[in-house]
């Protein structure tokens, strides 16, 4: 068997300017092929795709046009924006992007309503057709913007425009509707809850009022007063409590004296018959029985001093040294009284005494005036009781208050605050309802925010879409990328030697001469030919072509 050949690798030449210029010769039917079609296809794409227009209208926020010094502005621009773009979703709802489709004035789409269900025709109406937002506003925040833009794109111009003033009276239509539904319905309610309100302050009050009524004196704003006019009745109290002591204390004196004088009478009675005999009267000295009278004096005053203050007061001690001092002075006196006696002559009788019968009637006298003095005495301190009684029902009255006052103070305090609340609710629901009725009056005046037309819908004389010289150009420089794509492809394809240079590089031998491709002319000039005919022919249709599409443009514009 013999031996396989061996084959070696050998890495191509790189190619120089000569040999670029050499591949765009050899393949200039590749590279000039691709971009005639390229230019053919795109022309003839260009014409048959028909024109889009696009109309467009701005609508611009209006401002209060009554000064907001007189009457502040209830609806802010950012409100306006919101309600805008509540209105922006009800128009691009599919109820009424199906109206306006489906309007016989309209009769948008027809194409394409007859291949793809009405739910897809909507959508691409929604992501490419029609646009509504901020104009010129770079942030895109809607809160922001002033103006606001409505687009349409379609192929037929005064249809664009058309939907675009449908969509601007329906937005504007809406704009008004809302705002006057809004104020109506917000003065509604507001007056409702000004009446609930108004309910609940009156409600508050009366709890309050009848609260006040069924507490008199209890409440918390009249504690101090009460506790005044308890510590006045207090010392009120004290203070008829220590009279009524010094008027028993009066009384007990007068009964003293009223008991000395009865002593004395008794001792008076007894002295009152004396007996005397001899023409002598055997009586006794006026100057004992006065000294009688004073030791039962001291003795009443002494046991008055000791009921009242107690044997240890100084003056029962100077009391009992008087009292023996006259009874030692009695007992001189009534020995010599009975020495006297003892010495008298004749016979004994009896006879009366004018200074006992005296003292008698002077002791009667005094006895008369200390019952007076007492019985006085006695109705003061009765009189002084009942005022003490009536006091300590009142002072139990006022203390029953301070004890209660707590308890009342937080039903009260209670109260009190729920017809704060009540009346802040009120009032704030008042200042809402004036401004919500200022806002209608305004509304109703047009002279508050609203929505207005800056631009109307302008009917485009040029279209937007297709730009046929740069899809001209497009396709031609796309069928040039292809013919360079295939020309190299052939370059690599094609392994063989093309010059001098192909054969000195791969063989590594000097070439003497080189001999000229001989071939048959008749060939030459058929194939030449041929090739000329290719041309001309695909040059033929392709100006065929680009000539049909611009004529079913021209009829169809």
């Amino acid at each position: 068997m013999g031996t396989g050949s061996n084959y070696q690798s050998i890495s191509r030449r790189p190619p120089d300017i000569e040999d670029y210029i050499d591949m765009l010769r050899r393949y200039r039917s590749w590279i000039i092929g691709p971009m005639f079609a390229g230019l053919v296809i795109a022309v003839a794409a260009a014409f048959l795709t028909p024109d889009t227009f696009i109309s467009y209208a701005v609508l611009t926020i209006k401002p209060q046009q009554v000064s907001e010094k007189l009457i502040p502005s209830v609806v802010s621009a950012s409100q306006m924006a919101e309600r805008l773009q509540q209105m922006e979703t009800d128009i691009e709802s599919r109820t009424t992007l199906s109206e306006i489709i489906q309007k016989p004035t309209l009769n948008l789409y027809p194409k394409e309503r007859a291949r793809l269900p009405l739910e897809d025709v909507i959508q691409n109406m929604k992501n490419k057709d029609l646009k509504i937002g901020p104009y010129n506003n770079p942030t895109g925040d809607r809160r922001l913007a002033s103006a606001f833009i409505v687009q349409m794109r379609y192929t037929d111009r005064h249809k664009a425009a058309a939907v675009v003033q449908e969509i601007v009276n329906r937005l504007l239509e809406q704009s008004t509707t809302t705002v006057h539904t809004e104020n109506n319905l917000t003065v509604s309610i507001l007056r409702d809850e000004v009446a609930n309100a108004k309910e609940k302050k009156d409600a508050a009050e009366a709890a309050l009022t009848q609260f006040e009524m069924q507490n008199p004196g209890r409440l918390p704003s009249q504690s101090g007063a009460n506790s005044q006019a308890f510590m006045q009745i207090q010392m009120q109290v004290m203070n008829t409590s220590q009279q009524i002591a010094r008027d028993q204390q009066d009384k007990l004196l007068l009964e003293t004296q009223l008991q000395n004088l009865r002593n004395d009478q008794n001792v008076a009675t007894a002295n009152l018959e004396q007996t005397v005999g001899g023409g002598q009267v055997a009586v006794r000295n006026e100057k004992l029985i006065n000294l009688n009278k004073e030791i039962t004096n001291l003795k009443s005053a002494l046991a008055s001093l000791k009921r009242v203050y107690g044997p240890n007061y100084p003056e029962i001690a100077n009391t009992q040294a008087q009292i023996d001092a006259l009874e030692h002075d009695q007992a001189e006196l009534e020995k010599q009284d009975a020495a006297q006696q003892a010495g008298n002559v004749g016979a004994p009788r009896k006879v009366i005494n004018p200074a006992a019968q005296k003292a008698l009637q002077e002791y009667q006298s005094q006895q008369n005036t200390l019952h007076a003095q007492i019985a006085s005495k006695q109705v003061e301190v009765e009189e002084l009781a009942k005022q003490k009684a009536q006091l300590e029902k009142q002072m139990a009255v006022y203390q029953k208050r301070m004890e209660e006052g707590p308890l009342n103070e937080q039903k009260y305090t209670s109260l009190l605050n729920d017809l704060n609340l009540a009346k802040a609710d009120y009032d704030e629901k008042v200042r809402r309802q004036q401004a919500s009725d200022t806002a209608q009056n305004v509304e109703e005046h047009k002279a508050g925010e609203q929505l207005e037309m800056l631009d109307s819908p302008n009917v485009p004389d040029k279209a937007v879409e297709p730009d046929r010289w740069i899809w001209a150009g497009a396709g031609t420089f796309i069928g040039l990328l292809c013919g360079l794509v295939l020309a190299a492809a052939q370059e690599v394809k094609n392994t063989s030697l093309k010059n001098l240079k192909d054969v000195r590089a791969y063989t590594n031998l000097p070439v003497l001469s080189s001999v000229p491709l001989l071939e048959n002319n008749l060939l030459v000039r058929r194939k030449r030919r041929m090739v000329w005919l290719a041309w001309s022919a695909a040059a033929i249709a392709g100006v065929v072509l680009m000539s049909g599409s611009v004529y079913y443009y021209m009829i169809n514009a």
